[in-house]
């Protein structure tokens, strides 16, 4: 058995290939007398009539082999069998033909044991990815009934799915991953392996569910995936450093559904962030953000439970103070402005539209918003402040806590054209520090 230190990444969004310049790679590996295939993904994608985004090699040829056979070659994972082949602009992953060694982490073999097709196969994690498709003889191989399962709709995990996700714990998200954005069901067997080891999700890093969750939630399939989630007791754990008190969204409510087929965003581990800060009314409303102070516990506790982006972390906070302008009284220019400052308010427009989107209450004033922003956004949304704190201590005042909300009172006025010339704002600001004093 071959010792593994670990193994390479399994969804490189940065690693791209072309499909003939793949068909080149194997067609090297077969003139060299080697089994060549193209191998899971790329093979479900084909036979669904979608265009991979990548492909991937698998074959029998050893990784010291495939090394000699390409002058363009990075072991990304040589002890997994795995070498990255450069061939022309694209970059090929070809993998040598193995079995897994034993799991001990709940995320990568000790090793491995390079083997035949049938028993690379055998060692994947749901049928419609363990196919292989020979793009020379236009046939594909499936050794676990992948074609079955993607005429039916159906995501099996292959084998016994205790064993599969007792090995890689992570593959109870990809499983998700894989049902939601498809429109699969999962397999009843399947469905109650996942169940049975969703505790185990907690043994996976932050890091790694996190990104596993940004796959998932930034499709038009997020809604599917956002109750599947709950369905299958995998959100309850990824939940599991929320503030005690803060009230979860109900698992069949509508705070997350209703965004299926709404919008796609790049920033859905923020949206769902924001989701959170919701309070559930009804099975066909949402309600009001949580006060300020449990937004920040909870934005705080996704940090520690999900080690989610400061910039996330900082978009679900200019979309909280968005939907301040959402409340009973229509917000002043100077408030409209100020948010249009922040530097995720053009995300934040779009994310709260989206979380906003099906709650007839807030439509009309989201529309109006909307118009409003386009009008201020052709004046100067952000001009330097006419006065300054250095302004008001040379005027005589003495700093402290009436220095903020006077200078705020005071670029407010600016804001909305109240004042022009830093006289006016001085004496302004002399007459409101007077009346707080």
């Amino acid at each position: 058995m071959t010792t593994a230190p670990s193994p390479p990444p399994s969804d490189d969004s940065s690693r791209r290939a072309n499909r003939d310049d793949a068909l080149a790679v194997v067609r090297r590996l077969r003139d060299a007398g080697h089994i060549a295939y193209f191998a899971g993904g790329c093979v479900r994608d084909q036979l669904l009539g979608l265009e991979p985004k990548d492909y991937d090699v698998a074959t029998d040829a050893p990784p010291d082999r495939v090394r000699q056979l390409f002058s363009n070659t990075q072991a990304v994972g040589a002890a997994f069998g795995v070498i990255l082949v450069r061939q022309r602009r694209s970059q090929i992953e070809v993998a040598t033909f193995r079995t897994d060694g034993k799991y001990v982490d709940g995320r990568r073999p000790q090793g491995v044991v390079f083997t035949t097709a049938e028993e690379d196969a055998k060692r994947r994690d749901f049928t419609i990815n363990g196919m292989f498709y020979d793009p020379i003889e236009d046939r594909v191989i499936d050794y676990v009934g992948g074609q079955d399962d993607l005429k039916t709709q159906l995501l099996r995990a292959i084998g016994v799915p205790d064993e599969r996700f007792e090995e890689d714990h992570l593959r109870m998200l990809r499983a998700v991953r894989f049902a939601s954005r498809h429109g699969f069901a999962i397999e009843p067997a399947t469905t109650a392996g996942i169940k049975a080891h969703a505790e185990q999700l907690k043994r996976i890093s932050p890091e790694r569910v996190a990104e596993e969750l940004r796959h998932i939630i930034t499709r038009l399939s997020k809604g599917v995936a956002w109750q599947m989630l709950w369905d299958l007791d995998l959100m309850p754990v990824i939940l599991r450093h929320l503030p005690e008190r803060h009230e979860r969204p109900d698992p069949v409510g509508p705070i997350f559904p209703f965004l299926a087929d709404r919008v796609e965003v790049p920033f859905g581990l923020a949206l769902a962030a924001m989701a959170l800060c919701y309070r559930a009314t009804g099975r066909e409303d949402i309600g009001p953000l949580l006060e300020r102070h449990e937004v920040q516990r909870t934005v705080q506790a996704l940090r520690t439970g999900l080690k989610i982006s400061n910039e996330e972390a900082e978009l679900v906070a200019e979309c909280t103070q968005l939907s301040s302008l959402l409340g009973p009284t229509p917000p002043t220019v100077a408030m409209m402005k100020r948010f249009l400052a922040k530097p995720h308010a053009r995300e934040a427009r779009e994310m709260l539209w989206a979380l906003e989107l099906s709650v007839p209450a807030y439509e009309q004033r989201l529309e109006w918003l909307d118009e409003q922003f386009k009008d201020l956004l052709r004046s100067d949304i952000a001009p330097p402040p006419l006065v300054t704190g250095d302004d008001l201590t040379a005027a005589g005042m003495k700093p402290g806590p009436v220095f903020k909300r006077v200078l705020d009172a005071v670029y407010d006025a600016q804001l909305e054209d109240r004042v022009r010339t830093k006289q006016d704002a001085l004496q302004l600001a002399l007459e409101l520090a007077q009346l707080s004093s």
